[in-house]
């Protein structure tokens, strides 16, 4: 039985193509779950080692690797949706590590102690919103997921439209995204918000997946919805925590 969710990672088109008795459990997830934010941490930790003991100048290029490698990877497994999804999903952690490796020691240079400050906010985040989804506080009902990937796109637009006048002469750019004033940190902390409510859905799609019987690649999926969710969490963080400390600092 297959279930639907409105997540664009986590859409179950993929369901039609995939055949077998297996079926998801909480133990497989949570080893896919270990699988892969455990390859993005040594990914991301052999970036930081090699850039601190060979050319800090490093980091920049791993920067560029994990967002375009990850960007392509993410694609492929978005429109694909193949059957067996792990090698892609293993490497979109490479990336992904790479990508918040560079950008963590990108932020640490300026800000000493704002990688650990960020990933105890992640932590924070995530522990919060499964408390809430476990409670059922906060319900991942079709509304709450149609309005939540609405604003989610809109925000990804934004990135796409920031991103392309990065490249534009004449100094463009979105207002307030980047800036360090009052409504800088209140789009920060809005996206922040938008990010932490798609957990809300990914532990939706797990939990129904497990309870539904669903094939058990969906472990792959579940696991790799939290993978982009967290991610784009902790770099937000990050955002959220540089506008304010420029103020302070």
């Amino acid at each position: 039985m297959a279930y639907t969710s409105s997540n664009p990672v986590l859409t179950n088109r993929f369901w039609n193509n995939i055949s077998g008795y297996e079926t998801m459990s909480y133990e497989g997830t949570m080893q896919k779950i270990g699988i892969l934010f455990g390859t993005m941490a040594f990914s991301a930790l052999m970036l930081v080692s090699i850039g601190i003991t060979v050319n800090m100048n490093i980091l920049f290029l791993g920067i560029l690797i994990g967002f375009i490698g990850g960007f392509i990877t993410y694609l492929i497994l978005l429109f694909s949706r193949p059957e067996n999804p792990a090698t892609l999903m293993i490497a979109y952690a490479v990336f992904e590590g790479l990508l918040i490796g560079g950008f963590s020691m990108m932020f640490e240079s300026m800000y000493d102690g704002i990688v650990f400050q960020a990933a105890l906010g992640t932590v924070c985040i995530t522990g919060t919103m499964y408390g809430l989804y476990a409670t059922r506080i906060i319900k991942a009902t079709p509304m709450f997921k149609k309005i939540i990937f609405t604003l989610a796109g809109g925000i990804m637009m934004l990135y796409l439209v920031s991103f392309i006048l990065f490249f534009i002469p004449g100094n463009f750019d979105v207002p307030f995204l980047h800036s360090s004033g009052p409504f800088g940190i209140l789009v920060t902390l809005a996206i922040l918000a938008v990010a932490s409510f798609l957990l809300i859905i990914n532990f939706d799609f797990i939990e129904k997946g497990i309870q539904q019987r669903s094939p058990k690649v969906g472990e792959w999926w579940g696991a790799f919805g939290l993978l982009v969710t967290i991610v784009w969490i902790y770099i937000e963080m990050l955002h959220l925590l540089a506008k304010v400390r420029s103020n302070f600092d």
